[in-house]
C-alpha cells in the first residue's frame, strides 16, 4: 500500500474522512489524478486538493483470477475509473456486476489498518 509523502499526504488524509479529492492545478485549472509535484498541463507548482463527487464510469477493466502474491484473494477486478470531473483513477471494483466499460460507477471505501480508506468503485445501482 501507498506510504502518504509530501504530494499525496492530501489525498490520503481525505480519505481518514472518506471524501475523495484530486489536485486542481491553480493557475490553469487542469484536474488530476494521481497526486504529482507539477501540473501536467501547465507545468505550474501551485496545486490544491478539491474534492469530487465519486461518479464516474468504467473506462476499460480486466479481472485477475491468479493473485500475484500471497494474502491476496482472488478474483478482483482491476479497472481503470473515468471520475465525472475528467481524471482516470486505477482503482478496483467491488459488488456483483455483469462489469462493462462505459458502466455508471460510485466510489466506495475498503478500510486500511491505519485509519485510510482505499477508493474503490461499485455499481452506481448498488
Amino acid at each position: 500500500m501507498s506510504v502518504p509523502d509530501e504530494v499525496s499526504e492530501g489525498f490520503w488524509a481525505a480519505t481518514r474522512e472518506r471524501r475523495l479529492v484530486i489536485q486542481s492545478c491553480r493557475s490553469c485549472g487542469r484536474r488530476q489524478h494521481y497526486p504529482r509535484w507539477l501540473c501536467t498541463a501547465c507545468g505550474g507548482a501551485e496545486l490544491q486538493f478539491l474534492p469530487v463527487s465519486g461518479l464516474g464510469v468504467v473506462d476499460s477493466f480486466t479481472v485477475v483470477h491468479r493473485a500475484p502474491a500471497p494474502g491476496l484473494e482472488a478474483p478482483y477486478v482491476v479497472a481503470r475509473v473515468r471520475l465525472a470531473e475528467g481524471p482516470v483513477m486505477l482503482t478496483n471494483l467491488v459488488g456483483d456486476a455483469g462489469w462493462a466499460c462505459d458502466q455508471p460507477v460510485r466510489v466506495d471505501w475498503r478500510p486500511l489498518p491505519d485509519g485510510r480508506h482505499l477508493p474503490v468503485f461499485r455499481p452506481m445501482e448498488d
